[in-house]
């Protein structure tokens, strides 16, 4: 950790700019760019004034880079983008891409999902990843270079090896089993917040209504008027301090949101996991299908069914000579498939223990945020209910000198 990105630069996503262009269509369309800047921290520790480098990022640019990412590091739990489009949002709040509130957030998420990248063991040395920071022109060019999108694996390979592994490995299903239930509980832990907040929004708007009566009861009574146009005072205030209060909430939120979107990474790599298991039960199949013809060759006997046994049968035997040279090219595909499946079974346990060093530091990341994400929750939640409980102590005061 001492040499990731993240101690040697400083990262930030200051600022987003509404803009207007013309797609690969060339259609007109609106888009929201991020200004990345970066600075040397080294320099700065010597006391010398560090210029900073910016550039500007689409979205779709950051989407870029973590399939990049994604694919050229499989093994990686690959931190998630925020989300392009809002969910999960009470009522009142805009779901909206370009409202400038949602823009502001996915602000944060985006130098956030740099942050996290930077503070990666392995993602942080990745020379796409730093020329993403500090190239602006022609990137798009380099990482399309690297031929990234042909090592994807296709969805009917993934749906392949998801139905017909035979032996999958009892930690990886229990992982995606676990983040299946990850991404549920937290879903429906942001539904049961954002009718939550849908509720207290309606609570605190009616506070307005008191204020609004108070008000006008004040103007029919000389001795009480002045105590309760000060208790409606309060409760205005009160009323309206809910709008604030919600959009600090979704900050929050959004800390549950990356989590959700986190249990989607864990899929990938017990997905990719999958993929080698069946590519290796594939391989090893195969080999001992071709040293089972071989033997059959060999031995002139067939022991399955098969079309070519019953076609030898039918139109006479192969000649010693013909049969000495499938023999022959048999043996060579049989060595062949020997190293290959001593190669898969070398990357499946790298890959493994790879995978497996990268989850346990994942887990721990998410037990602390998570854990820290519930407690300001809380204290929030709290600090709202002192709120509430200091305007009727305040109202009471207001009464009481009336």
């Amino acid at each position: 950790m001492e040499d990731c990105l993240a101690k040697k630069m400083e990262i930030t996503v200051s600022e987003a700019e509404k803009r207007t262009g013309r797609n690969a269509m060339n259609m007109q369309e609106t888009y929201t760019a991020y200004l990345i800047e970066t600075r040397a921290v080294e320099s700065q520790s010597e006391g010398q004034c560090v210029p900073v480098d910016s550039l500007w990022r689409r979205y779709s640019e950051f989407e870029l880079l973590r399939n990049y990412l994604s694919v050229t590091y499989p093994h990686i739990v690959v931190p998630p983008l925020p989300e392009k489009r809002a969910d999960f949002v009470w009522h009142k709040l805009s779901a909206d891409n370009m409202d400038p509130d949602f823009v502001e957030r996915r602000r944060i998420g985006l130098e956030n999902f740099l942050l996290r990248v930077a503070s990666h063991p392995v993602l942080c040395q990745d020379k796409i990843f730093y020329s993403f920071l500090t190239q602006e022109g022609g990137w798009k060019e380099v990482v399309n270079e690297t031929g990234f999108q042909l090592k994807a694996d296709s969805r009917l390979k993934a749906l392949n090896a998801t139905f017909r592994v035979k032996n999958p490995d009892k930690r990886f299903t229990e992982l995606k089993h676990y983040s299946d239930e990850l991404q549920s509980v937290i879903s429906h832990l942001l539904r049961v917040r954002a009718r939550v907040a849908d509720r207290l929004y309606g609570v605190y708007k009616v506070h307005g209504n008191y204020g609004r009566v108070f008000s006008e009861w004040s103007a029919i009574e000389k001795e009480m008027g002045d105590g309760l146009q000060s208790a409606g005072h309060h409760m205005d205030v009160y009323a309206a301090s809910i709008d604030d209060i919600l959009e600090e909430e979704e900050h929050y939120a959004d800390q549950l949101k990356e989590y959700l979107f986190y249990a989607e990474a864990l899929r990938a790599v017990c997905r990719k996991h999958e993929l080698m298991q069946y590519d290796l039960e594939m391989a090893a199949q195969d080999l001992t299908s071709k040293k089972q013809q071989c033997e059959e060759l060999a031995t002139g006997t067939v022991r399955t069914f098969s079309l070519k046994g019953m076609t030898s049968k039918l139109f006479g035997q192969e000649t010693p000579e013909q049969r000495e040279a499938k023999i022959k090219v048999l043996e060579e595909q049989i060595q062949e498939g020997e190293e290959q499946l001593k190669s898969k079974n070398l990357e499946g346990r790298d890959f493994v223990k790879s995978a497996w060093a990268d989850i346990e530091r994942f887990k721990e990341q998410k037990n602390h945020d998570l854990k820290e994400a519930l407690i300001n929750y809380a204290v929030m939640q709290i600090s709202m209910c002192k709120k509430g409980i200091q305007v009727w102590t305040n109202a009471k005061e207001c009464f009481s000198k009336m």
